[in-house]
């Protein structure tokens, strides 16, 4: 008998499995504070704002999340709705302009067991894909290959977001 389940592996994001976690809401304390290149954050609108993934997929994955603390996409009101997509959109257009990127995953986990690693704050995933970004590495070393550090697609993402 053959298995023909798919595993998606990631076992660089052990780290944050493992990690001590956060008192409170991990988006709320990071919109509570004023200190935006600390926390990751590349713009702030009047309904939710971007910020990038300190345990990302692949380089540059962005995070667009409401400032309403909210689990529930439903609840939504339809301002909060719009604002998303339409920084999802910038998003996409400016990593394809900066990062080259050739793709994208774009969705919520919506619930614990949709899969939500924080199910209590909703927030979208964008993570830019290219060509022959997925290898062996992650398999077989345990080690995800990305191309800059975080620090620095921070401030070359920021510089776009800053024209906003």
């Amino acid at each position: 008998m053959t298995n023909n389940n798919k595993i998606l592996w990631s076992p660089w994001r052990m780290e944050y499995v493992k990690r001590e976690k956060e008192k409170g809401c991990i988006f709320c304390n990071k919109i509570d504070q004023n200190d935006d290149e600390k926390n990751l954050i590349l713009v702030r609108r009047k309904y939710s704002f971007v910020i990038m993934n300190l345990y990302p997929y692949n380089n540059g994955h962005l995070m667009v999340v409401p400032n309403r603390h909210i689990s529930d996409y439903e609840l939504l009101n339809e301002a909060e709705r719009n604002e998303i997509a339409e920084l999802t959109s910038l998003s996409i257009k400016i990593m394809k302009k900066v990062l080259n990127c050739q793709g994208f995953n774009i969705g919520m986990n919506i619930g614990s067991i949709g899969g939500a690693g924080i199910a209590d704050h909703l927030h979208q995933h964008i993570v830019p894909r290219w060509q022959g970004d997925t290898n062996f590495m992650p398999i077989i070393g345990h080690t995800k290959v990305v191309v800059d550090g975080l620090n620095e697609t921070y401030n070359t993402l920021k510089v776009e977001f800053s024209k906003l």
